[in-house]
C-alpha cells in the first residue's frame, strides 16, 4: 500500500514538473491598466488568458506573484489582481501556475491543469487563493463570460525574467 501511495506522489511530482518550468526562473512584473479588451485569436492558434483573482485582499506585506507555464516553459507572471494573454498551438496543453516568493516552502505552491486547445477559440482560466491560512491554490478553467468581466476590471501583467 505505501508502494502504491508513494508512486502515486511521485506521479504527480512528475506531473508539476512536465507543466511547470525550472524552478530558478523568476519574473519582474509590472501592471498595464491599459489594456482592457479580449483580443481575437490568429485562425490557427488558440488564445488563453489566465487572471490572478485574490479579490480584495490588500498588499500589506506584498502581494502574491504567480508564474505561468506552458508545457513546461514559462510564459510570464502576474502579480496581484492581473492577468497574462499568450497564443497556444492547437492539441492537448498543460498549464502550471507556480507562486513566485523569496519564501522557499511558498515557491512550491503550484496549481496544474489541462486542456486541448482549438484553433481561433479563446481560454480562460483564473488562479486564486482559497485558503490563504493554508495556501491552497486553486487554477481552474472558468466561463468565458466571467473571464471577460476580471480582463475588463483589472491590469493585464507585462512581465520578463529576472536576470
Amino acid at each position: 500500500f505505501s508502494l502504491a501511495a508513494f508512486a502515486q506522489d511521485q506521479a504527480a511530482i512528475s506531473a508539476a514538473e512536465a507543466a511547470c518550468g525550472p524552478m530558478d526562473v523568476n519574473f519582474d512584473v509590472k501592471e498595464d491598466n491599459s489594456q482592457h479588451t479580449i483580443r481575437q485569436p490568429d485562425p490557427d492558434k488558440a488564445l488563453v488568458y489566465v487572471i490572478q483573482d485574490l479579490g480584495v485582499v490588500p498588499c500589506i506585506a506584498g502581494c502574491i506573484t504567480s508564474k505561468i507555464a506552458l508545457d513546461g516553459v514559462w510564459i510570464g507572471a502576474n502579480h496581484h489582481n492581473s492577468y497574462l494573454v499568450f497564443p497556444v498551438d492547437p492539441g492537448e496543453r498543460h498549464l502550471c501556475a507556480r507562486w513566485q516568493s523569496h519564501f522557499g516552502r511558498l515557491n512550491q505552491i503550484a496549481g496544474l491543469t489541462h486542456f486541448t486547445a482549438e484553433p481561433g477559440k479563446v481560454y480562460f482560466f483564473r488562479a486564486r487563493v482559497l485558503d490563504p491560512s493554508r495556501s491552497f491554490f486553486d487554477f481552474q478553467p472558468i466561463d468565458s463570460d466571467q473571464g471577460k468581466l476580471f480582463v475588463a476590471s483589472i491590469p493585464m501583467s507585462v512581465s520578463h525574467p529576472k536576470k
